[in-house]
């Protein structure tokens, strides 16, 4: 007998709740996984259906591989978990079995994204093309687009069949068909072909669709906000015939719509299936009453949600606190304060995290962290200084200063020279014949027939400027010159990666930053080996480190402590959604913090700093500024002119919170509709109303602007308001 004790009344109905279908919204730290795994050993074991019959999908392996061991303690070891899998996962698994219904051999090789770029390296270096022409990540994307009418399945599988490259219309779309035949000649699908390939499958084979049909009973989605289109058509064709379907997600946490995740897909599934039961979970077990009442006030500002509000029982604790800095150095100072007080309540440096919304955040606090031997690990990522670009540019600087072989093996094809391995190989063994490092015998025998046609002359020119300037020019100077002249940020800037283009920026500010503050002329070789200092490449989850991660990495994550850094306007939210002329985007802005307030189980600080970022004033997130002011403390005081500029930006009035209606008063809300007011907490700033729909009590803010105050002349300006909300 599946003992429930440990689960509240709502846990208890998602677990039992057999038949048909259900929706669970379950809000951050309410259980979710626990209800969902409790659900599946309620299947197996009370209702007696077999593993084989149970697909359990969730996003990544890592997350299928929690709810396989929960699984397994709550069912016993013995029980067949290989249905609880990701989309992918459970693709490869029919096309292992059944892939030879297309006439394609059941030894395909599935292909990363790493394994892309290497086919297409090799059909640009064959046809003579230069990145300048298209990123490998434009043309994944120009692939990904032309394979969405799946009419290129029957070429793959078809033996006979062959396609003319040289017949394409465009050199685009002839580097896509050079890139069908080379998948084709090693059998390779990529993850986009596995599920295609599966759609291929039931449509040309319906006895196949059919018998998977028939064998998956009972389906169970996880992460249910972060479905796409295509995974929902999967899930869709794999329910038709017994109807069982059961997800759990939260359209508050939908933060991946960049990677093609349909939050209206979880907002209207009860549309999809009329006859669905919603069940809500609200509690939350993970963060303190303080935590949770923040998060509350934040995400209701948000117009695109199904309606909850989470809840704690656990021990009241501290406020969150919210560190205003007047400098970066300042902020740095500030959290350093903070987790030396952590540690003297008792907290381990591994119960801290600390998160971002860029990468580029981390460098600041890495380099006060190692400065002050505060011990570190970057979660699912590099250290700033350790990231490719980063490396790739310091490189040059490093080749100028110490003229090693390492810094020239790095950087002696980046961007391309035509200086492949061929050309490395004779420089060894001239090395091995006559002594010097491989760029002095480049630089004497560029005269050598191999180096025709390359861009060796100029390379060494380059290196031979930079060489001149080390000992008389800063180092900001002599990293500009490098990256102009040997066309590496261009090339990033064509690779077409934001995030390393915006990593290449901050390396500038960084020096720039570095040399200012070092108050004497800075010399080249003193600056390489400050910044290489102080670093561990080691990663181990048990050691004693902080963590630090972006926010998107720190999903399904919980710490005692966490500080979100880098609340400034245009980091967060981030400028690209600023600019955005919809509100969609700054939507998933709001759930990216809403999710990042989420992860703290004890104490919450939020820090940002004035001074100049992007060429502009930093001014506070507006995010700081939608939260009711009383559900949190604030450390250092913020300019009036900053709180201006930013309200200005974000279209906050700056009218002060003050009671505008009174006890009694009847008001329009454009989501709960008509109510009364019951009574006003001054205290708090909020009007406790009593709404028709179903009676409930809800506090709403002095200044949320969609309340209005019903009577007669006002009529239509509130219905045009309530539509308004609604848009």
């Amino acid at each position: 007998m599946l003992n429930l004790d440990g689960l509240n009344e709502k846990q208890i109905e998602a677990v039992t709740s057999i038949d048909g279908y259900f929706r669970v919204i379950a809000g951050a730290g309410s259980g979710k996984t626990k209800a969902l795994t409790h659900r599946y050993a309620y299947l197996v074991g009370e209702a007696g259906i077999p593993p084989r019959n149970i697909l359990c999908v969730t996003f990544t392996n890592k997350a299928a591989c929690e709810m396989k061991k929960r699984v397994k303690a709550l069912v016993g070891k013995d029980c067949d978990t290989s249905l609880i899998t990701t989309y992918h996962g459970f693709c490869a698994r029919v096309l292992r079995e059944d892939i030879s219904g297309l006439f394609y051999p059941e030894n395909f090789l599935i292909l990363d994204t790493p394994d892309q770029k290497v086919i297409l390296s090799e059909i640009y270096d064959r046809l003579n093309i230069s990145l300048d022409f298209a990123s490998y990540e434009d043309i994944c994307l120009a692939i990904d687009i032309y394979k969405d009418d799946q009419s290129y399945v029957d070429y793959l599988v078809d033996p006979k069949a062959e396609i003319h490259p040289e017949k394409a219309k465009s050199l685009k779309e002839k580097i896509i068909l050079n890139y069908l035949i080379g998948q084709k000649k090693i059998f390779g699908l990529d993850f986009n072909d596995l599920m295609y390939f599966t759609f291929a499958l039931f449509k040309k084979k319906p006895e196949i669709k059919q018998k998977w049909q028939e064998q998956i009973q009972y389906i169970l989605v996880d992460e249910f906000q972060d479905c796409s289109k295509r995974e929902y058509r999967l899930i869709n064709i794999l329910s038709e015939v017994n109807k069982n379907l059961f997800v759990v997600g939260d359209p508050d946490q939908t933060i991946y719509g960049w990677r093609g995740a349909d939050m209206k897909i979880i907002m209207d599934f009860d549309k999809k299936y009329p006859k669905t039961k919603t069940i809500m979970l609200n509690q939350n077990y993970r963060s303190t009453p303080e935590i949770i009442a923040t998060a509350n006030s934040l995400i209701a500002n948000n117009k695109i949600r199904i309606e909850k509000e989470l809840f704690s029982k656990l021990e009241p604790g501290v406020l969150p606190e919210h560190l205003h800095a007047t400098d970066e150095k300042s902020e740095a100072e500030g959290i350093i304060k903070r987790i030396k007080a952590l540690l003297n309540e008792g907290y381990r440096y591994s119960d801290i995290a600390i998160l971002y919304r860029a990468a580029y955040v981390s460098r600041f606090i890495e380099q006060y962290f190692t400065k002050e031997g505060i011990p570190f690990e970057i979660f699912g990522s590099l250290r700033f200084f350790e990231r490719m670009e980063i490396k790739d540019a310091l490189a040059f600087l490093r080749l100028a200063a110490f003229g090693d072989d390492i810094s020239f093996l790095r950087i002696i094809n980046k961007p391309r020279r035509r200086m492949g391995k061929p050309k490395v190989v004779y420089l060894k063994e001239l090395a091995a014949a006559h002594g010097g490092t491989l760029y002095e015998n480049l630089k004497n025998h560029l005269g050598d027939e191999i180096f025709a046609n390359t861009g060796a002359a100029q390379f060494v020119t380059l290196i031979e400027e930079l060489r001149a300037k080390v000992d008389s020019v800063n180092p900001s100077v002599l990293l500009q010159l490098a990256l102009l002249k040997s066309g590496y940020e261009e090339f990033i800037r064509k690779d077409g990666d934001m995030d390393r283009l915006d990593n290449i920026a901050e390396l500038k500010r960084t020096v720039e930053v570095y040399q200012e503050n070092y108050g004497e002329f800075l010399p080249l070789k003193v600056f390489l080996q400050q910044i290489a200092v102080g670093f561990d490449n080691e990663a181990d989850d048990k050691r004693n480190f902080i963590k630090l991660m972006t926010i998107h990495a720190a999903k399904g994550l919980e710490f005692p402590a966490v500080f979100v850094c880098g609340m400034t306007e245009g980091i967060f939210p981030s400028s690209r959604t600023i600019e955005e002329w919809f509100q969609a985007g700054l939507e998933e802005e709001r759930r990216l913090f809403y999710v990042a307030i989420t992860r703290a189980k004890n104490k919450l600080y939020l820090t940002e700093s004035e001074g100049i970022g992007a060429n502009n004033q930093k001014t506070p997130s507006r995010f700081l500024f939608e939260i009711n002011e009383n559900l949190y403390t604030r450390t250092g005081r913020i300019p009036e002119e900053l709180i201006r500029k930013t309200k200005k930006k974000a279209g906050i009035s700056n009218k002060a919170e003050t009671q505008t209606y009174q006890v009694g008063s009847s008001v329009l809300h454009p989501l709960f509709g008509e109510g009364i007011i019951e009574s006003i907490d001054d205290k708090y700033k909020v009007y406790n109303v009593r709404f028709k729909k179903n009676g409930a009590i809800k506090s709403i803010r002095f200044d949320y602007v969609g309340l209005s105050q019903i009577n007669n002349d006002t009529s239509s300006r509130l219905e045009e308001s309530f539509l308004n909300f609604n848009l």
